[in-house]
């Protein structure tokens, strides 16, 4: 939705303005009602995609954009949780929920310094930071947020578990003895390739303003 968004309109907004702007209505929208449920907190995630998803598509390359990304994570995972602990969400699935988006943005982050990037199917099937908001204000919308919490925490960790499996099937045994061909002063050295500053680039992940 959000690179559907930027086509429209590519590049007609700097990408730390509406990362910034998005981020302020959210707060604002979820403090007018202290973050229940209301037709206003159910709202937010659509200001902020309509807002950071005119930006989707402008190269990025502001001396500050790097805190794109930041800024859109601490949406999400504020919105995530206000959300659901002020709507009786159980404390311990709001937690899995935050938990399993953390590990899905740690994962995103770690593959490119060693040159491996996901699949664009597997990450599109995150939903992006936009899309897993939307789907938690749809499960508002239709009185079911705790299962919308749960069916969520669910279809990430069942998502993330099969792309690691499929990561490391892909590997070859070989590359697990890390370092067995590297000598110095003769002696076999063990342990982690340095990292290469080529991998790939460190491309910025497909997304609203390069945040999957």
């Amino acid at each position: 939705m959000g690179r559907l968004l930027g086509r429209l309109a590519p590049g007609i907004a700097p990408p730390l303005f509406t990362a910034i702007a998005g981020a302020i209505i959210v707060a604002v929208l979820l403090l007018a009602d202290q973050g229940r449920l209301t037709g206003i907190t159910l709202c937010a995630p659509v200001a902020a995609l309509l807002l950071s998803g005119l930006a989707a598509c402008h190269p990025h390359n502001g001396r500050f954009d790097r805190l794109v990304p930041p800024i859109l994570r601490a949406t999400e995972y504020g919105y995530l949780a206000t959300l659901g602990l002020a709507s009786g969400v159980p404390g311990p699935l709001v937690f899995v929920v935050l938990v399993t988006v953390a590990c899905h943005h740690r994962d995103d982050v770690a593959r490119p310094a060693v040159g491996v990037n996901r699949p664009s199917g597997t990450r599109a099937a995150a939903l992006g930071w936009d899309g897993r908001m939307l789907v938690i204000a749809a499960g508002g919308a239709l009185s079911a947020l705790t299962p919308a919490y749960g069916i969520l925490a669910g279809y990430l960790v069942v998502l993330q578990v099969r792309e690691a499996v499929r990561t490391w099937s892909a590997t070859p045994v070989a590359e697990a003895r890390t370092g067995s061909a590297d000598t110095l002063g003769g002696e076999e050295q063990w342990g982690d390739h340095p990292i290469s500053p080529n991998g790939d680039g460190g491309r910025t992940a497909t997304g609203t303003n390069g945040e999957a």
